[in-house]
């Protein structure tokens, strides 16, 4: 409790810029304060002094980005104090959500006063972080020293002129790049259960960035390939805005692994020996969302890639923007392409195939073929069938 308490007093202070409600002066509030236990609870508090009886206290919380306002009815003490204690596994909060509330009082005279907002950030507050910050972004982290931090902060802005290259953007709101020492860690946040291979996440609408590094000799790498990655995520939000969850997944993720600094060499070897044994996944399976088991989604994030890389160059920035804002029109999956393209999603799909694994000059090697084959099936055939009659008659 008493950690409770000293969260609360961080929290009162970042409060501090809300005053207390006089706009009427028969109820002000005072002392609003807000702590958290990571992935436990949250504690809020508040003093109301009224001039009249309180009949009713109500407190209401809201995480941001969330349509669902949470109500609870609290109970002043003698001196008009009230304390909520919220159960987080009640309702499981994203990480790092700037989660709202406020309070209504009720009088006997059934006057209603309702409170100023404040808000509390929900952040993961288990560990101390080192931060450092240029700009809009701000990297933090738990493991490393002062150059761990530095090498992730030139990684986000490679990243930042890479994207740049796909579309133009103005990173204009905050972004914040939360390194975990462990994929494990990672997971655990985001209470992923049985998805071991997830290794970064981002809450684009938050501005939120997690990620997972171990310092040590492949760091570099690392952070060349999985900050860019999900640091494109809210990059691509912050151009389309909301429009951003109406994309399909294939391109979500497409834009996010090609500005990746280093691409994942084992993306074409995978991709290669999966036309040759015509298991690619077909595009438009990819529109809701990628397979949970580990090799399928592999196979889903070289195939995105590989497929968006191929539109950029054979249609430019300008076409990827059509796509883009065709699908945050809110197209499904083949109209979108169609209207950026001229082309449906399953015509390009087939493009894309014979234009990067040349699968349409196999199938087209086949059928040049297949008149041969029938000849020798003919051949083959009647000497068979006449050997056959011949042992009938005895």
């Amino acid at each position: 409790m008493n950690r409770i308490l000293a969260l609360s007093v961080m929290a009162a202070i970042l409060l501090g810029g809300f005053q207390p409600v006089h706009a009427q002066a028969s109820v002000t509030f005072d002392n609003v304060l807000a702590g958290h236990d990571f992935g436990s609870q949250i504690t809020f508090k508040a003093h109301i002094a009224a001039s009249g009886m309180i009949q009713e206290v109500l407190l209401y919380f809201q995480p941001e980005g969330d349509a669902n306002i949470r109500i609870q009815s609290l109970q002043p003490d003698a001196n008009g104090a009230v304390t909520f204690q919220y159960d987080i596994q009640q309702g499981i909060l994203r990480p790092f959500v700037r989660i709202f509330f406020w309070f209504q009082v009720t009088l006997s005279s059934n006057e209603q006063v309702t409170s100023q907002k404040y808000y509390l950030d929900y952040t993961d507050n288990r560990t101390p972080w080192n931060v450092r910050e240029s700009g809009n972004v701000r990297v933090h982290w738990y493991e490393g020293d002062a150059a761990f931090g530095e090498k992730a902060l030139n990684a986000a802005y490679n990243g930042l002129q890479k994207f740049e290259s796909l579309m133009p953007v103005s990173l204009t709101k905050p972004v914040d790049i939360y390194i975990y020492a462990s994929s494990e860690d990672v997971q655990g946040v985001l209470n992923l259960g049985g998805m071991t291979w997830v290794a970064g996440h981002a809450s684009p609408d938050l501005g939120v960035v997690l990620v997972s590094i171990m310092p040590g000799p492949e760091q570099g790498i690392e952070m060349d390939r999985q900050i860019p990655h999900e640091l494109a995520h809210v990059l691509t939000y912050q151009v389309i805005g909301v429009g951003y969850f109406r994309l399909p997944a294939w391109l979500r993720e497409g834009i996010a692994s090609s500005v990746e600094i280093y691409p994942n060499a084992d993306y074409e070897t995978i991709l290669t020996a999966a036309s040759k044994a015509d298991a690619l996944i077909p595009i438009v399976n990819l529109c809701t969302s990628f397979p949970l088991d580990a090799s399928g989604a592999f196979l889903a994030y070289a195939e995105a890639d590989s497929f968006t890389r191929y539109l950029h160059r054979n249609y430019g920035t300008s076409g990827l923007q059509d796509l883009l804002e065709a699908y945050a029109d809110g197209l499904d999956c083949e109209n979108g392409a169609t209207r950026a393209f001229g082309k449906s999603l399953t015509s390009l799909d087939f493009q894309w195939r014979q234009a990067v694994f040349g699968e349409a000059k196999r199938s087209l090697a086949f059928e040049k073929i297949v008149p041969y084959l029938m000849i020798l099936f003919i051949i083959l055939l009647v000497p068979a069938w006449q050997v056959n009659q011949s042992r009938r008659k005895f």
